[in-house]
């Protein structure tokens, strides 16, 4: 995906880095991030991390780690941040931008435990930006400067499609969704693959056909320019067999609609919960 090499920072402190931290990371590698500039700061890095950082060079847990550096990235669990608030705040400088991942956690939330953060970016990643295919939503304080928002957005972009909303109230909503959405499709394989089972597949056969079903939707989804109304559409013949499926997953009470509506909603307030 495209990005701009000359928006990437200078110097990134990473603080956290699980699976989506170290995807993140590996992203910005691949675009052109100079492994000089980045540290990491991870009490229990995985043995891929340490490798990682040995191989390119990138400073793991130094004794003294570079202050105000442009951006810090929070990659923490959110629970992991009153312990974590202390040791980060000592770390930025006026000109530092933070870009927190944390699910839930608000900007007033951040700033509350990091009094030296003025300038935050609050986000939302998934899973599949550990391939580059991602969705990240992302909302600005207002001390975001435009330079500050051109090299968040690089960063983010490394690891595939973002969105900035234009309020961070709307983030919630975001990690319902886009946030936690790759479950939702993970779930839909394992009970497409329970139904074929069920409907006298073998249940190893039916796990392939489920799995190469949905993950070519998705690529012709990502491929094609038509909405996904007209694709269904257009593999639904009148009376035939599709539109037999639909009538059922499409009814309602208790149709897909209502039921994603229901799981995406209970996600946000699962998020706002987490604000505390």
């Amino acid at each position: 995906m495209p990005t701009h090499a000359q928006h990437l920072p200078s110097s990134l402190i990473l603080v956290g880095a699980g699976k989506m931290g170290g995807s993140m990371l590996e992203g910005w590698l691949a675009v052109g991030m100079s492994p000089q500039g980045v540290t990491v700061i991870d009490p229990r890095p995985s043995e891929a991390m340490t490798r990682l950082c040995n191989e390119r060079g990138i400073a793991l847990n130094p004794t003294n780690p570079p202050a105000a550096p442009e951006v810090l990235v929070l990659g923490i669990k959110p629970q992991g941040l009153e312990e974590a608030a202390p040791q980060v705040n000592a770390l930025l400088g006026p000109q530092t931008v933070v870009v927190s991942i944390l699910a839930g956690k608000t900007i007033d939330n951040l700033r509350s435990r990091m009094p030296a953060a003025t300038a935050i970016v609050r986000t939302i990643p998934n899973l599949p930006a550990s391939i580059g295919r991602g969705a990240t939503g992302a909302a600005s304080s207002p001390e975001v400067t435009e330079a500050q928002r051109l090299i968040t957005d690089a960063l983010l972009r490394s690891n595939g499609v973002v969105e900035w909303v234009a309020s961070e109230d709307l983030i919630d909503a975001v990690t319902g969704l886009s946030g936690s959405g790759p479950a939702y499709v993970f779930h839909l394989v394992e009970c497409l693959a329970e139904a074929g089972a069920a409907a006298g597949l073998p249940a190893d056969l039916a796990q392939r056909l489920a799995r190469a079903t949905v993950a070519g939707a998705g690529e012709l989804l990502h491929q094609s320019d038509l909405p996904p109304e007209t694709l269904r559409q257009n593999v639904t013949s009148p009376g035939g067999t599709t539109a037999a499926a639909l009538q059922v997953l499409m009814a309602e009470p208790n149709s897909l609609k209502a039921l994603m509506r229901e799981a995406v909603a209970a996600a946000k307030h699962r998020a706002e919960e987490l604000s505390g």
